[in-house]
């Protein structure tokens, strides 16, 4: 059991999203499938409309692209009539076969990520994680990441709980599993803005990740041949996107995570007020 008069003033657990900041750097996995499923029915997705609801469960994901007005429009357009729920759960049952068959090929944890959870650790800092895949989806990839080295103490998909993000019960799991109470010694970090969300409506610390990222929807090889100057600026907008959504914290890069901690850690010595900021 967990003291409930437990005073301690650091952060003693980090709970990570997975695709776009821990594996699959630029989210390119669910992307292509998500373009894929819609091209076959004659619909032309963009990549911003497909990465615009990443973070979500995937069924959710595609009934949030169905009610984009321009895909609403352009499937009107093909069938005469609006995308019906029918519909949103044949897409869906063509992504679920598609993804699988090229999961294994985007588990490839992001440059930096494995290195930080080992010096987190070693700081005696106990890591968690929630996604928008389902259970059988994410089995694939824990399996592929753990053999390069990064395996989560705690991992809970949305099947586990009533529903995904924003949706902070994903998060509260982990911090059972984990058994880490108040959610004020908790860091969530992701890549997306539903990311963002489900820190702060659990009442932890939020923080978005830059490069890897599926707001910034850049492969590795892009952001290294990027002009610095159009990559600064992309940057800098995926960096404003987080504060808006309420970030605490924006880095560059997921290895760079620890050096907040310290910041983090003064704030709770100072007893700041809860960060709960409801949904």
């Amino acid at each position: 059991m967990i003291p409930l008069n437990r005073c301690t003033h650091r952060v003693e657990a980090v709970i990570f999203d997975w695709a776009g900041t821990m594996v699959d750097y630029g989210c390119l996995a669910p992307l292509e499938v998500f373009k894929a499923i819609f091209k076959k029915r004659g619909i032309n997705v963009l990549d911003e409309e497909a990465r615009e609801p990443m973070g979500l469960q995937k069924l959710e994901h595609i009934r949030e692209m169905c009610s984009m007005p321009r895909i609403s429009r352009l499937w009107r357009d093909m069938y005469g009539r609006e995308p019906e729920e029918r519909d949103i759960n044949a897409l869906y049952a063509d992504f679920e076969p598609m993804l699988f068959s090229i999961l294994p090929a985007y588990s490839n944890p992001i440059p930096g990520a494995v290195e930080l959870v080992e010096r987190l650790r070693n700081a005696g800092i106990k890591i968690g994680s929630t996604t928008g895949y389902t259970s059988e989806m994410i089995a694939i990839v824990k399996q592929e990441a753990k053999k390069k080295g990064y395996a989560p103490d705690s991992l809970v998909t949305s099947s586990q709980v009533p529903a995904g993000r924003p949706f902070p019960w994903m998060f509260y799991q982990n911090a059972i599993n984990l058994e880490v109470y108040p959610m004020n010694r908790m860091v969530k970090v992701g890549d997306t803005v539903s990311d963002i969300k489900e820190g702060l409506n659990a009442g932890a610390w939020s923080v978005g990740v830059i490069k890897g990222s599926s707001e910034l929807g850049l492969t590795k090889e892009e952001v290294q041949t990027m002009d610095p100057a159009l990559l600064a600026e992309k940057m800098k907008a995926v960096a404003e996107t987080f504060t808006e959504a309420g970030a605490h914290y924006v880095i560059e890069s997921i290895g760079e995570l620890d050096e907040l901690l310290p910041k983090i850690n003064r704030r709770l010595a100072n007893d700041e007020p809860s960060l709960l900021r409801g949904f």
